[in-house]
């Protein structure tokens, strides 16, 4: 067959009723080989293959419709049945192919993917545009086929760049312009079904046919520009839940481009960089969405948020404030508002948010439980034990309840009910390694040295660099007076945090016990520089250099410890020791 040359220059068909008379003039007159592309969104693509098999009921016609991402259509196409009969052959799906390509090879960089497609500067191609450069003569010699593929405009500008050997045998082009109603109903459809919780239920297939969607509908020419923005913002969306952050962000930047005074987008813009740990510029994100709306109550919401997890607890506070004149019926706000309250360490306010989200919603484990901690912080324990209660009538397995509610019965000196309810725990999450830290600590106060070394060496499995749960090993371990093991513990914590002044000083105790008193002293001096008005290892210090027969410095450290706590005891009758001591040497 001999194919019919056409200027790519040529002005195409604008109507896309001319566009199919002139693409079934075509199939109808081709006789063996032949290969068209047909410009049109997915909705035009169907209706074309229904259109043509009923004005062409001579030829045998068939629809490979692909809903997956292929590299061989060679073989593919020879494994249909009656392959040689075919005259037809309409190719739909082949986006799925170019979007795989995208995601794997530049799934974390920005938008340059998408720009460099049609400057054609990538160094390498699809795999199925490979394919069909390198097999073209097979497809010519082996099949009597016209192949039509029916592709949207960024998969047919990929062919132009990245495929030009197979291209090049085009014996057509066929452009379908959808009208203006078309596109702004479809897309108006698909902008209305938008909700988040529905995009995070969607499977990687639904996914993917919805951001194909928004490709061949956002690159419609007579799309709007403010349509075209939020489109591609459902894009990122889209990209924020499978976690392609970058690429989130480089469509939002797009989107904000096409339409500056775009509110949602200049707010999901600062969604990702939060997530991305530039809060900065997120906030800056949020003023722009603020300056444009200031009613938007979720975005102030988002901005107390940011300003929360960067330490600005009374900022974020007014911002959630100003969540809540708009809208004091939301929950997330009083819920968020009590967490910074308590951060800030204003636990009675925090108490009343969370009282106020309770109102809204009171099955919520999640501010029960920080209700709890609230009211433990101000040392009401039994009302905190109720609060964990309420959480866990909700969510029986929820671990964290369990193991505060362990820290409350400790406070309130119910140790072996706080040892069951770190155990209850440990039974939901075995590698939570808090509760076993919690249960070390009722253990060692009941004098279960050895079971509380076990709590604490679970703990440290999973946690090694907890350096609280080395100090309070080494506690146990100086009870059981192991004491070269106690020293151990006491060193690996240090590592960890080398100004814990409590762990200098009990290390100083143990060396004492070993009679290494010139150690013991300087682990207390190491103390007490870090912490000078540490009484206890002021005295401690004092009752080694007694020891030592030091007694003027003895006298000294104990004056050291009772100009800090005037009324300490044991530091007074170690003083009047030492004066006799160094009187009866005088």
């Amino acid at each position: 067959m001999e194919l019919e040359a056409i200027d790519w220059e040529q002005d195409l068909p604008l109507d896309a009723d001319e566009a199919y008379q002139s693409l079934v003039r075509s199939l109808r007159r081709t006789d063996g080989f032949g290969l068209l592309f047909v410009r049109c969104s997915p909705a035009q693509a169907n209706q074309i293959t229904k259109d043509v098999e009923s004005d062409l009921p001579e030829k045998v016609i068939k629809v490979m419709q692909l809903d997956k991402s292929i590299d061989n259509l060679y073989d593919r196409f020879l494994n249909l049945p009656n392959y040689n009969q075919i005259n037809i052959l309409f190719i739909k799906g082949l986006e799925y192919s170019i979007y795989e390509y995208e995601d794997r090879e530049y799934g974390d960089i920005n938008l340059r993917s998408r720009s460099e497609v049609y400057s054609g500067n990538w160094k390498d191609v699809p795999r199925i545009l490979g394919h069909l450069n390198l097999n073209r003569e097979r497809f010519r010699d082996n099949f009597s086929t016209c192949f039509v593929f029916l592709i949207p405009e960024f998969v047919l500008k990929y062919f132009i760049r990245r495929a030009p050997d197979f291209f090049d045998w085009r014996s057509n082009i066929f452009e379908f312009p959808a009208s203006k109603e078309l596109v702004d109903r479809e897309t108006q459809r698909f902008l209305e079904d938008n909700d988040w919780e529905k995009y995070t239920s969607l499977s990687d297939q639904e996914r993917v046919e919805r951001m194909l969607l928004i490709r061949a509908w956002s690159s419609e020419d007579c799309q709007s520009p403010e349509k075209k923005a939020r489109l591609l913002r459902e894009y990122g969306r889209l990209l924020q839940t499978d976690n392609n952050k970058y690429q989130a962000l480089a469509y939002f930047d797009e989107a904000v481009k096409l339409n500056p005074k775009f509110p949602e987008a200049w707010c999901s813009r600062g969604i990702v960089l939060s997530d991305l740990s530039r809060y900065e510029e997120a906030i800056a994100c949020y003023d722009k969405a603020l300056e444009i709306n200031p009613d938007n109550n979720e975005v102030w919401f988002n901005r107390a948020w940011i300003l929360g997890e960067s330490g600005r607890y009374e900022e974020a506070i007014s911002c959630y404030d100003k969540a809540l004149e708009i809208n004091p019926e939301y929950y997330y706000a009083w819920h968020n508002r009590g967490w910074t309250l308590g951060k800030s360490g204003r636990y009675k306010e925090a108490i009343s948010c969370y009282d106020k989200a309770l109102e809204i919603k009171p099955d919520d484990h999640e501010v029960w439980h920080r209700r709890g901690t609230a009211l433990s912080e101000l040392e009401k324990y039994k009302e905190a034990i109720n609060s964990y209660d309420k959480a866990l009538e909700i969510k029986p397995d929820y671990h964290d309840a369990w193991d505060s509610r362990g820290d409350s019965l400790f406070d309130l000196g119910r140790y072996e009910e706080a040892i069951a309810s770190c155990d209850r725990a440990l039974e939901i999450k075995p590698d939570y390694h808090y509760a076993w830290d919690n249960r070390g600590d009722s253990l060692l106060i009941l004098g279960k040295n050895e079971e509380a070394i076990t709590s604490y060496d679970k703990a440290l499995e999973i946690k090694p660099d907890n350096y609280l749960s080395w100090f309070k090993r080494g506690i146990a371990l100086n009870n059981l007076r192991r004491y070269e093991e106690a020293i151990a513990s006491y060193d690996k914590g240090l590592q960890f945090k080398p100004d814990d002044d409590q762990a200098w000083n009990n290390r100083g105790i143990v060396l004492f016990n070993l009679g290494r008193n010139e150690e013991a002293i300087t682990s207390y001096d190491r103390a007490v520089e870090i912490k000078p008005d540490y009484h206890q290892a002021w005295n401690n210090r004092g009752v080694v250099l007694g020891n030592l027969g030091r007694y003027e410095e003895a006298i000294a450290s104990y004056d050291r410890a009772v100009e800090i706590k005037s009324d300490y005891q044991d530091a007074w009758y170690n003083r009047g020791i030492a004066l006799r001591q160094l009187v009866k040497i005088t």
